[in-house]
Order: C-alpha cells, then sequence, then structure tokens
C-alpha cells in the first residue's frame, strides 16, 4: 500500500496542473522551432492526379454556369464540385460512399444558409448557429475518417448561401447549383476507377514497401510506421472491391504485402536485410499507372483477401466517442468567440474569423493546432496581397475562371505539403469566388487577414486553455 501510495505521489508530481499545462502550451506558440516547423515543406506522392481531378471540376462548373448566364451561381457550384477534393487516396467503393456523404453534407449546408439569410438571421445569432455546425461537421469528417479541406468548406458554403439569398427563389436556386456541382465533382474524383480501380491499392502498397525498404537506413524507429503501412495497405485492397480483376489483383498485392511483413520480421529477429533489399525493388513497378499487372516475382498469389472494413457503423460509433465530442465543443467555442469578437470590433466578415480558428483547431493535437494557425495567418497575408492584386485588376469573368481554377489545382498540390503554401493559393480563389455573387474591393484582402488573425489567435488560445494533460506532442523532451 505505501509503494502504491509513493507510485501515486510521483506520479502526480512529474503530471503538471492544467494551469501549468496551459502556460507551457501558450508559450509554445513563441518558440522559434515552433515557427521553424510551421514552414517546413514536407515531402508528397501521388499529388498531381488528385489536384486535375479537383481543378477539371471546378473548371467545368464555372465554364458551364458562365455559358447558361447563371454566373452568381457558379461559385456555388464550385463548392459543391469541392467534395471532390476530399478522401484522396481512399479505394474506390469506399470513396463512392464519402464522397456522397460529403456532397449531402455540402448541399445541406448551402440550404441551411440559405435558409438564414431568406429568414434575416442577424449576425450574432448566424454566428453562434453556424458555430454549432462547424462541432457537427466536424464530428461527422473525424467519425468518418474523412480526409480533405475539413469542415471549414461546409462553414464556408453556408456563409457564402446566408449572404447571398434573399427569398425562397434564392435558396432553391443555390441548392440546385450546388447539388449539380457535386453530381461534376463526384464524378471527376471516381472516373478513375473505370481505368485504374486498384490504383488506391498499389499505391497504398508501394508506400508500404517504400516504407519497408527505409528500414536499413531508419533503424528500429522505423518498425512501427512500416507495420502500420503494412496493415493500412491490407485494409485499403480489402476494400477495393469484389470484381475478379480487383480480386485476383488484389491476391497478388496481399502477396508482396506477406513477403514486406516477412521482410521486417527477419531484419528484427536475425538483422538480415537481404529480404528487405529484394522486396525494395517493386516499389518501381507499383507506381506504374497499370489496370491489372503481376509484379515479377516468384511469389504465388494470397489464397484469400480480408473482408472489407465496415467504415459506416464504425463511422457512427466514432461520432460520439469522447474525443470527438470535447475537440468538437472546443471548435464550437473558439469559433463562436472569434467570431463575436470580430463583430464587435466592427469588421465587415466576422464569419471569416470563425473560419479562420475553425481552420487552425482542425489539427490532431495542440502542436498542430499551432502550426495550421501560423500556417494559415502566413498564407493569408500572402494570399491577400496576390488577391488585392488580383481585384484591381478587375477581371472579367472568364479570366476570373482560369486564375481560380490554376490556384485551386496549385492548392491541391500544395496541402499536403505545407498548408501555408495552399492558404497562399485558396485566399484569393476564395475572394474570387464570393465576387461571382456580390461586388469585392481590394479591402476585403485586407479585411481578410484581420479576421483570420482574430481567429487564429482565439483558436489557439481555447486550444491552450482546454487541452488534456495528455497532450505532450508540444513539449520538447
Amino acid at each position: 500500500m505505501y509503494a502504491e501510495s509513493v507510485t501515486r505521489t510521483e506520479t502526480a508530481a512529474r503530471t503538471p496542473s492544467r494551469l501549468t499545462h496551459s502556460s507551457e502550451a501558450i508559450a509554445h506558440t513563441a518558440s522559434g522551432a515552433t515557427w521553424r516547423a510551421a514552414f517546413r515543406v514536407g515531402s508528397a506522392d501521388a499529388t498531381i492526379a488528385p489536384a486535375i481531378r479537383v481543378g477539371l471540376a471546378t473548371a467545368v462548373v464555372l465554364v458551364v454556369g458562365g455559358l447558361l448566364g447563371h454566373r452568381e451561381l457558379a461559385g456555388f457550384a464550385a463548392l459543391g464540385a469541392l467534395c471532390a477534393a476530399f478522401g484522396r487516396y481512399e479505394p474506390y467503393p469506399r470513396l463512392a460512399g464519402k464522397l456522397a456523404m460529403v456532397g449531402a453534407a455540402l448541399v445541406a449546408s448551402i440550404a441551411f444558409g440559405s435558409a438564414m439569410g431568406v429568414v434575416g438571421v442577424p449576425m450574432w445569432l448566424q454566428i453562434g448557429i453556424l458555430s454549432l455546425l462547424a462541432g457537427a461537421s466536424y464530428c461527422f469528417m473525424s467519425g468518418f475518417r474523412i480526409t480533405g479541406p475539413g469542415p471549414v468548406i461546409l462553414v464556408f458554403a453556408a456563409t457564402g448561401a446566408a449572404g447571398y439569398a434573399s427569398s425562397v427563389d434564392d435558396l432553391a436556386r443555390l441548392v440546385t447549383a450546388g447539388a449539380l456541382g457535386v453530381v461534376v465533382g463526384w464524378v471527376a474524383a471516381m472516373l478513375p476507377a473505370l481505368v485504374l480501380p486498384m490504383g488506391p491499392a498499389r499505391l497504398a502498397v508501394a508506400r508500404a514497401v517504400s516504407a519497408v525498404g527505409r528500414l536499413e537506413q531508419s533503424g528500429t524507429g522505423a518498425v512501427e510506421p512500416a507495420l502500420g503501412s503494412i496493415a493500412n495497405a491490407r485494409l485499403v485492397i480489402a476494400s477495393s472491391g469484389r470484381i475478379k480483376s480487383t480480386v485476383d489483383h488484389g491476391r497478388e498485392l496481399v502477396a508482396v504485402l506477406d513477403e514486406a511483413e516477412a521482410a521486417v520480421q527477419q531484419w528484427q529477429l536475425h538483422g538480415d536485410a537481404t529480404l528487405i533489399r529484394s522486396i525494395a525493388q517493386h516499389e518501381k513497378e507499383l507506381r506504374k499507372l497499370k489496370r491489372s499487372s503481376m509484379i515479377e516475382h516468384d511469389l504465388a498469389p494470397a489464397p484469400t483477401l480480408a473482408a472489407p472494413e465496415g467504415y459506416f457503423l464504425e463511422g457512427l460509433r466514432r461520432l460520439y466517442s469522447r474525443p470527438v465530442r470535447m475537440n468538437a465543443l472546443r471548435i464550437v467555442a473558439a469559433s463562436a468567440l472569434a467570431g463575436w469578437l470580430a463583430a464587435g470590433a466592427g469588421l465587415e466578415h466576422p464569419l471569416w474569423a470563425s473560419m479562420g480558428a475553425i481552420a487552425a483547431m482542425q489539427g490532431l493535437n495542440y502542436k498542430q493546432t499551432v502550426q495550421r494557425g501560423i500556417q494559415r495567418l502566413v498564407g493569408n497575408v500572402g494570399g491577400a496581397v496576390v488577391a488585392a492584386g488580383l481585384i484591381a485588376l478587375t477581371l472579367g469573368y472568364w479570366q476570373a475562371v482560369a486564375v481560380i481554377v490554376i490556384l485551386q489545382t496549385a492548392a491541391e498540390l500544395l496541402v499536403i505539403k505545407n498548408y501555408a503554401l495552399t492558404s497562399l493559393a485558396v485566399t484569393p480563389m476564395a475572394l474570387l469566388l464570393i465576387g461571382f455573387s456580390a461586388p469585392i474591393g481590394t479591402e476585403a484582402a485586407v479585411a481578410r487577414v484581420a479576421d483570420t488573425l482574430i481567429g487564429v489567435v482565439i483558436g489557439i488560445v481555447v486550444a491552450a486553455v482546454t487541452i488534456s494533460r495528455s497532450d505532450r506532442h508540444h513539449v520538447t523532451v
């Protein structure tokens, strides 16, 4: 009993109080290492095809909207088409369902925002309601593990609709435009399934093989990531469909993963890297765009495939998990506080401050929240300069469409590498889209920076005050 009491006392002594932990978190934001990390450009592979798909979907809806004479609605159709930006690298059967859910959520957000505009909900109440929408959107995307731009897109869609719609007819037109955009985005994202149904599975196996190939240079610390990459590749293969061509190819890919797992075990037990070097040679072949190919080696295909992952029911259960609920509450609080503070300061677009807080708090932990906040702020400053220059040029509709498509494609190319670079492209793109439905001047770019600053600061402060005691990612060991 005494020993247990001493152990509990020592543990309590090592565990900082919430005030101390929050103070350490706030101090982390001023660290030079934190700012250097925010500007670090990461590596990314297989980014071109997803970026082209999103750019293509955006171009289609903007061009069609312009040709049909509905230029003021084209921006909302483009927001619907952004569903193509979600779930990159997912196996196509699973991607089809997730994109349909995202599309439905985008249309619902447009309808919801339009309804607020029609009713004439005052700004302070809009801020509160859309902050609740942000929390619900976070639960939805976290629960179903939908990767991509995150809840901020749904809030942006609702915000734009609330500012535009003034009648039931407007509501119907916006919802129709958004729904048509979703259809275009869904089709653009799913088109490769007709030609390369096992593309995501091949990429996942290539990444697993690459992770195994790095073991010899990286040491034992790379074992867990390698095994995790192998496990993820197995799930992707299992979820890639059950037609004969995908099953046969999937069995071949599973055999490669079996060999990769054996290579890891051999290296761990005997320090023998022979099999690691052998398996690493398959990466180049796996990254080729092939519909169905057998990797040239002596492995027999695996006899069976694992059952596909039941992501929907599991997602429903995760919706109500405590970590998801707690972070959703933090997002609601940060979004509402940022918006109300911006409104109280007399800023013209207080909901932009709310979106700044939401975007920052999409990080998985406090360290990522701070990094995203810094990146969004810096990216918005640079993007505002670009936006001011573009707005000053008074671009015509078609010139603006060309710029938007280029910026959207660039954002998708850069999103995995560095969020600041993504914000640099997204900020002028978003302002140009707004310009389709309402006149906008260069002062809007300055307002965007001011609102973002408020949102980021509030988001980081709320994250620090509510930080979990177990969140030590930002602490230098």
